[in-house]
């Protein structure tokens, strides 16, 4: 991929700030520079972001209808009633539903989870779910990472004396349902301080208001709080505020003592020896408890995170990693195809965004597609398939562009839709997709910015070889875990030298592990970069170059640094 290299920059005053908060912290001042492009311009506010603290959650009960939600679990608990935990089958929704699930089930036996069926019954509250509920005798539905729209079938529950608790996390519509309690900090009129939680995120909120109501010690929730992280990470949500000290007491749960569904996954995946991050659960963990519901049913990814034995788990756990490497030849084959598509598509270098529909496309995996696409060719992009007479698809954005108001601008051609900044889900009629395809890209093309349409590298900062020393690696930890509004710090090193010693590896010779050194000091740095090997022959010419890399622990020699190389070019290019 050709990037543009484009250096994140500050006023003077800016800088000042950031040179006195790093003299203040005993920080490299680059780190310092961090620190004020993340709004945080105090010691004492660098300490709580570095530190996150538990204590910082915010009061459950200041979110919309909490205490009516809480008042009705109360009553269902207290007269027995039937209560069933609905949720979306996406890793938002099954970590959402085992979390509640888990949690209640210890308190109270009358109840059940639902996850609907991505094929029958497609996004959201079915009337399906509805009826089965009616006929097990629930008269209480949590619905979870879903339910924002669901009007009728909110509705149709109600008629049947159902009531509904949501607790969502997508842009809610003008209406609303006839839910009993809606929780959802993105509620137009909402008083939450904190607007980016998960759909998990705002399961834990409920349940930490249930346990204050009852008495029951926060300590009890701490053991969830690994569904959180994988929530988190794989739903592409901020990780600042709440949702950091979610992550960050996440992920220290998920490495000290994971629930034995997850540790089940973390074994499969060859995990258990490593300290996880966020990349872990994006690229490993996720993937595997969202083939469940790609492939198959996302309830079997709920039955193995609510698992209490690990030899039944690791069970489940084998076969969701078996629907995962089926979900990964599907995903490669269709991601070829919808990429021929794209290269015969007329004037495709003028087009701001992608719209491709194949009726014989695998519902499941049209999410990756368009993830893939937007990789690709750094456009907005719109993957759709046939489903029931419909026209259902994915879309995923680039940096910076807001793919949900895209759609919404569409919403007199759509059936149905749902999603936020990144991600969206909708379906229409087979007969619009082409209007649809048009005023898509006609809206994209009068609100994308241009820097939006290529791939750009946003660079934090020029270091020496000399400046990576452990100290530096040992601060620069601290900002973990990293995400959308905190992103893995980039830099770049200008005038480095090959060794001597640096050589192409992989199975397919695609990638090089590099050992460099620059033109102030003697240190060698070890790096590798993958998927550019077409980049060593200059390399071994032994002339200089500049890279732009993210600082990795060197996973062969614990205690060590290497640099992960985004990009390589020739000094003195532009």
């Amino acid at each position: 991929m050709n990037y543009e290299w484009k250096f994140k920059s500050q006023t003077p005053e800016e800088e000042e700030e950031a040179r006195l908060l790093a003299k203040e912290l005993g920080i490299h001042p680059v780190l310092g520079k961090l620190l004020i492009q993340r709004k945080i311009y105090t010691a004492k506010d660098a300490r709580k972001f570095f530190r996150p603290q538990l204590t910082g959650l915010h009061n459950p009960f200041l979110m919309n209808d909490m205490e009516v939600a809480v008042k009705r679990l109360n009553k269902a608990l207290g007269e027995k009633e039937r209560i069933m935990v609905y949720g979306d089958y996406d890793v938002d929704g099954c970590t959402a539903v085992a979390l509640v699930y888990k949690f209640l089930q210890q308190f109270y036996s009358n109840i059940d989870y639902y996850i609907p069926d991505r094929y029958d019954e497609g996004y959201g509250v079915s009337i399906k779910g509805v009826d089965y509920a009616h006929s097990t005798g629930v008269k209480l539905i949590i619905v979870l990472d879903c339910g924002i729209k669901a009007v009728e079938e909110i509705a149709y529950a109600k008629e049947k004396g159902i009531d509904f608790i949501i607790c969502d996390h997508h842009v809610p519509d003008e209406i609303l349902p006839p839910a009993l309690a809606i929780l959802n900090p993105k509620r137009t009129d909402s008083t939450y301080p904190y607007q980016h939680l998960s759909g998990c995120g705002v399961g834990f909120k409920f349940m930490q208001a249930f346990a204050l109501s009852n008495g029951i010690e926060f300590s009890q929730l701490i053991p969830l709080l690994d569904l959180c992280a994988v929530s988190i990470a794989s739903d592409i949500v901020p990780i600042m505020g709440e949702n950091r000290i979610l992550a960050y007491h996440g992920l220290k749960q998920l490495n000290s003592n994971p629930s034995i569904g997850l540790k089940a996954i973390i074994d499969i995946c060859g995990l258990a020896e490593k300290e996880l991050m966020m990349t872990d659960i994006i690229f490993k963990i996720g993937p595997r408890i969202n083939a469940s519901g790609r492939m198959q049913n996302g309830k079997e990814a709920v039955e193995l995170l609510v698992e209490k034995d690990y030899k039944a788990a690791l069970e489940k756990a084998n076969q969701i990693n078996q629907y995962n490497e089926q979900r990964k030849d599907l995903d490669k084959s269709m991601t070829e195809e919808a990429n021929q598509i794209v290269e015969n598509l007329q004037d495709k270098n003028e087009k701001k965004a992608i719209v491709i529909y194949n009726e014989e496309w695998h519902k499941g995996v049209i999410g990756i597609v368009a993830s893939r696409l937007t990789e690709i060719y750094y456009r907005p992009s719109v993957v759709l398939t046939r489903t029931d007479g419909l026209a259902t698809g994915s879309a995923r954005s680039v940096s910076g562009f807001d793919v949900y108001k895209a759609i919404e601008s569409c919403r007199d051609l759509l059936e149905n839709f749902g999603g936020h900044t990144y991600a969206a889900g909708l379906s229409m009629k087979v007969e619009h997709v082409e209007e649809f395809s048009r005023r898509f890209e006609h809206y994209v093309e009068q609100h994308i910015e241009p820097e939006q349409t290529h791939a750009i590298l946003d660079i934090d900062g020029v270091l020496d070889f000399r400046e990576i020393t452990h100290k530096f690696h040992h601060n620069l930890k601290k900002f973990n875990p990293f995400g959308p509004d905190n992103p893995k710090p980039i830099f770049s090193t200008f005038h480095v030298y090959d060794y001597g010693t640096s050589k192409v590896v992989g199975r397919e010779q695609e990638h090089i592990k590099l050992e460099l050194v620059d033109n102030k000091s003697n240190n060698v740095m070890n790096g590798i970069a993958f998927g550019q090997s077409s980049q060593a022959r200059y390399i071994k010419t032994k002339r200089s170059f500049d890279i732009c890399y993210t600082i990795e622990e060197n996973t062969h020699k614990r205690g060590e640094v290497q640099l992960q190389i985004e990009d390589i070019r020739p000094t003195g290019m532009d």
